[in-house]
């Protein structure tokens, strides 16, 4: 047997995560590593801690297009939760997430040691995401088929 590369692994473990999503607009997971491929922290997207699952109720953004109405959206993003169930964002290196981060998300994700980006789909509005993620020549953004 082969061993498959550890990008390939973590982002299976990104898509694993995925499946716990309780948004019906996308379900989407994350994985926060070191630089050596240690995991610190995972998340899916989904509404807040103690509230009712947008698959049992959908909140007033479910039915939105991609990409639109965000703020009528109730799920917190995979990679927000991730990022606070991380003990030790100093010491996170990558993300490996489903589907790329939006804007907030980038913001975010600048505000921590993270420096490479892994993601499998691409999403709307991407290049101002992007755009802001790429500013410091030291950060990467690749895309994982």
């Amino acid at each position: 047997m082969t061993r498959p590369p550890i990008d390939t692994v973590m982002m299976t473990v990104a898509e694993a995560m995925a499946c716990r999503a309780t948004c019906v607009r996308r379900a989407v997971g994350a994985v926060i590593t070191t630089a050596d491929n240690r995991i610190l922290a995972t998340g899916y997207n989904g509404v807040p801690r103690g509230q009712t699952h947008c698959l049992d109720t959908p909140c007033p953004g479910a039915h939105a297009p991609s990409g639109r109405d965000i703020d009528l959206c109730q799920a917190v993003h995979a990679e927000q939760n991730a990022l606070v169930n991380c003990r030790d964002t100093v010491a996170a290196a990558k993300i490996y997430v489903t589907t790329m981060p939006c804007v907030s998300c980038v913001k975010l994700l600048i505000n921590t040691a993270i420096q490479h980006i892994y993601f499998r789909d691409s999403y709307p509005e991407m290049s101002r995401a992007l755009e802001l993620w790429l500013r410091d020549p030291e950060r990467t953004c690749t895309q994982i088929d």
